[in-house]
């Protein structure tokens, strides 16, 4: 596998991560505020992961 790839691989993969966390912080009745931190950091991630995403297309359409 490309390094590309697997950069890919791992900004979704963290995403996938801090979502989860959230989901079980909710489902088992956690902290409103760690809800939130988790929520914040989900969404930074998100948007790293659209940037290397759209870096990768780039860079293989170079």
């Amino acid at each position: 596998m490309e390094f590309d790839g697997i950069l890919v691989g791992v900004a979704i993969g963290l995403v996938l991560v801090v979502l989860v966390l959230g989901l079980a912080n909710m489902l088992r009745g956690g902290s409103a505020n760690r809800s939130q931190q988790l929520m914040r950091m989900r969404v930074l991630l998100q948007f790293v992961a659209i940037i290397v995403i759209m870096g990768v297309i780039w860079w293989r359409a170079a």
